[in-house]
């Protein structure tokens, strides 16, 4: 598997939805699902991303964003801390935005909530602010 270094295009991809996520009181995603069956059974509610929300996660998941190596518990400590996420390296933030993508597979809303509470926002600030010293 050949490793792509990030360039200012790919980091131009991302900052294309800075404008969009900014905007205050911005929802992300409606919630279906939580249904009673017939049988008694409950489907459990889940999240319906806006299609511009789907596009974002999109694009992380291409080009060399995704860090294969990361540890989430380290992940989340980094991106729960909005001092480190003002001076995060490239690398840090591609292992940031790695917890962002895959922590829907284990949590309904992961994604939501990460864009409702100003973290996916700080990490695009921190890649505006990188690509504006290439």
């Amino acid at each position: 598997m050949s490793r792509h270094e990030i360039t200012g295009e790919d980091i131009d991809a991302l900052l294309e939805f800075l404008p969009r996520f900014e905007k205050p009181g911005r929802q992300f995603a409606q919630w279906g699902g939580l249904e009673k069956n017939a049988d008694g059974s409950i489907n459990l509610p889940f999240p319906i991303y806006d299609e511009d929300v789907d596009e974002f996660f999109k694009r992380v998941g291409q080009r060399g964003w995704i860090d294969v190596g990361y540890k989430p518990e380290e992940a989340a400590r980094m991106l729960a801390d909005a001092e480190f996420i003002k001076q995060a390296s490239l690398e840090q933030i591609k292992t940031m935005l790695t917890y962002c993508v895959r922590g829907e597979r284990f949590c309904d809303g992961h994604r939501e909530s990460l864009l409702s509470g100003g973290q996916i926002v700080a990490l695009l600030r921190r890649l505006k602010a990188i690509r504006e010293q290439m």
